[in-house]
């Protein structure tokens, strides 16, 4: 397929075709890079109200970097992958330490940010600064191995040295901001990963995966990693109207955000043994009697499904842990906080804030 062919009718695809998006609508480097970071690994539906809330509650990267880290986490709530959340933060605070709140101009010192690889920095320095740089995502390569035929694993290096070298020789002269933002579009709402709609699309007659019927096989995944199974027990401890939390460390899912003691099994436990190991872990000795277990929460991550139950401990006396990172929080301090989903899941099923 011709290449300048390939340019110009995806981007006249694209201006009939596109979502009316505000990101799309300014070039402000700062809210480009919010929306790139938000809709990496999140669907548009659901990036949307994030970005919105950011932006009334920042609206610029001075005041991003100005708020405390949980503040940031807390109204990232419910996104995951946390650690886009405190790159974003940590970024800011870069932008305007180091460069007086103004983001780079190029691509080259854009990816040396925080938190910034090359995609997001194509896609501030394509969109905000009209650069030819190609952005490369999930959608592009998807759409270039079905137009051009290529079967290359899109993970492996040799994979992603050529779909970048491809997306470089494609992208036009004139106006790469357009043509990026076209292919990103053409990708999410028409050559989708099941169903494409082949029979309406411009590049029928041209694309190798329609005229070979491999649309099916193209782009070429790696088999997907088995699931690891994690089972948490939350001990809900419970004095007065507060409930005790702590925020979890560094080197797991969630870090910097709030839940509760967590005695966790690589299998389902009963829950006279879970009394009795929380029983050696503090001073206090719940009868097996007491407490009830909740039904199983079940939250699923990337590459792990959480299997989770909580056992509420109504006025517990002489509690003590060796982990002092515990705390008793009033139901006001709690819904500040920063937390899981599936611990905001458990508090409002039964009506704890």
């Amino acid at each position: 397929m011709d290449k300048r062919y390939f340019s110009d009718k995806v981007v006249e695809w694209y201006e009939s075709n596109k979502r009316d998006l505000p990101w799309r609508q300014t070039r402000d480097p700062y809210k480009i890079w919010l929306s790139e970071v938000i809709l990496q690994q999140t669907r548009v539906a659901q990036g949307l109200p994030y970005y919105h809330r950011f932006i009334e509650r920042f609206p610029n990267v001075a005041a991003l970097a100005a708020a405390s880290e949980q503040d940031v986490l807390r109204l990232w709530q419910g996104l995951g992958y946390y650690t886009r959340a405190r790159n974003l933060h940590r970024c800011a605070r870069e932008v305007v330490h180091n460069f007086n709140s103004q983001f780079p101009a190029d691509f080259q010192s854009l990816k040396k940010l925080r938190g910034v690889g090359e995609y997001t920095a194509a896609a501030i320095a394509s969109f905000c600064y009209n650069e030819k740089v190609a952005v490369v995502d999930g959608n592009v390569f998807r759409v270039l191995a079905r137009s051009f035929g290529v079967d290359l694993e899109i993970s492996s290096p040799e994979g992603k040295r050529s779909f970048t070298k491809l997306a470089n020789d494609l992208i036009s002269n004139e106006r790469p901001d357009l043509h990026n933002q076209a292919l990103m579009e053409f990708g999410a709402l028409f050559c989708t990963p099941r169903n494409p709609d082949c029979q309406r699309c411009v590049f029928l007659q041209s694309c190798f995966a329609a005229q070979k019927g491999l649309q099916h096989l193209l782009p070429v995944k790696a088999k997907a990693k088995t699931s690891r199974r994690r089972y948490f027990y939350y001990f809900v401890l419970k004095h007065g109207n507060s409930l005790l939390m702590g925020k979890r460390g560094a080197r797991d899912i969630w870090e910097g955000l709030y839940d509760f003691f967590l005695i966790e099994k690589d299998r389902p436990a009963e829950l006279k043994k879970l009394l009795q190991q929380f029983n050696e872990s503090s001073c206090s000795n719940i009868n097996v009697e007491e407490p009830e277990i909740s039904a199983e929460y079940r939250h699923v991550l990337t590459h792990q499904i959480i299997f989770s139950r909580f056992i509420v401990v109504e006025d517990i006396q002489g509690f003590g842990l060796s982990d002092r990172t515990l705390k008793f929080y009033s139901a006001k301090k709690i819904a500040a906080l920063p937390k899981p989903v599936l611990i905001s899941r458990f508090l409002e099923d039964h009506r704890l804030l």
